[in-house]
């Protein structure tokens, strides 16, 4: 299975949010454009009784949208999409320059809202090519399988290297600005922005608080699906982590040790769980007092601190914003307030 967090584990950012990007889910993200009011992205549990939860699925994304007062516009967007590194795709035993091989995308969805749903995979190296699907016509409030079996093709290129490999949207909704009636599903063709797939059904977008699920999401390959790959918690996480880790939350968490390189200046270093997909952005919440360093029977409290040098394994950070000390003083290093937090992001 070549999706991370496809039965929708991890969600190390939090469970809820309406950030336009990741924000809950690790490795799904919602791309939202000319919303009325955001989409609201969160971590469901997955109904007992129902076909998921019978076959191990505990935890779902889902999807609640705003409410869309003006209506469905051309250039209004609800996506959901998860991109696959390119070396994974690329050593995956994928001959995906071959018509005769295949991969399967399978997963299920549940929507409130009784309707055709579109999506695509995309290629993302070279010249970019789009593989449009459908849903088929799910009922309301039923969890569905959906399974396309997609065979390669010779304009296909995919990259040996940490860049993004393949890219698997599941839409439900996209206005006419990024849809045509004329795409032709279950076909490769050159991807274009203004033609992903055939244009979507609007009766979702414009019912107000409509909601859209999915879990179970696997790519393999293979010419038909087969059982989920039902990862433990710990496997999820630390693939997760490659990608994203939040390194730190809340008050007293200790940071690492710490040293003052002269006495307006302290330094320190993050070491990451797991080696990271590139040299990641560091994202550090900052206020008043947010972190303290305790040394020689006191302490400094600052507000922020920033990277320095920065490699997959490690980062090295400083701050010489309100700090006092010794030169060659060291000390521990906490955080000090309960809305500070430090993240670390390779995401593609």
């Amino acid at each position: 299975n070549l999706i991370i967090n496809g039965a929708m584990q991890v969600a190390q950012r939090g469970t809820s949010s309406t950030t336009n990007g990741y924000g809950s889910v690790d490795r799904f993200r919602v791309f939202y454009n000319g919303n009325d009011e955001a989409p609201t992205h969160a971590q469901a549990d997955v109904a007992s009784g129902t076909t998921p939860y019978t076959l191990g699925f505990r935890k779902s994304y889902k999807i609640t949208n705003g409410n869309q007062t003006s209506g469905a516009g051309a250039a209004d967007v609800s996506n959901i999409l998860t991109t696959i590194e390119a070396q994974d795709v690329a050593n995956s035993g994928w001959n995906y320059t071959s018509a005769s091989s295949f991969i399967t995308l399978s997963f299920w969805v549940k929507s409130s809202v009784a309707q055709n749903f579109y999506g695509y995979v995309l290629s993302a190296d070279g010249t970019e090519q789009r593989y449009a699907y459908e849903t088929g016509s799910l009922s309301a409030d039923t969890w569905t399988k959906i399974t396309k079996t997609i065979p390669g093709n010779s304009n296909i290129q995919i990259d040996n290297n940490n860049g993004g490999g393949l890219e698997i949207n599941i839409i439900p909704f996209r206005g006419t600005n990024s849809t045509d009636s004329g795409v032709s599903l279950n076909v490769w063709a050159a991807h274009s922005s203004s033609a992903r797939t055939p244009d979507s059904t609007s009766t979702w977008f414009t019912t107000n608080d409509a909601t859209f699920e999915i879990t179970g999401v696997q790519l393999e390959v293979s010419d038909h699906a087969t059982d989920f790959e039902h990862r433990s918690f710990a496997q999820e996480l630390a693939l997760c982590q490659r990608y994203y880790f939040l390194f730190c939350e809340g008050t007293n968490k200790e940071i690492n040790v710490a040293w003052y390189f002269n006495n307006t200046h302290i330094s320190f270093f993050i070491r990451y769980p797991t080696t990271m997909r590139a040299a990641p952005t560091l994202t550090v919440a900052s206020g008043t007092n947010y972190y303290i360093i305790y040394r020689n029977n006191g302490n400094n409290q600052f507000g922020n601190f920033a990277s320095e040098f920065i490699s997959t394994e490690q980062m090295s950070c400083f701050t010489s914003s309100g700090v006092s000390g010794t030169a060659g003083q060291a000390g521990i290093l906490r955080t000090n307030n309960s809305a500070s937090k430090v993240e670390v992001s390779a995401e593609l």
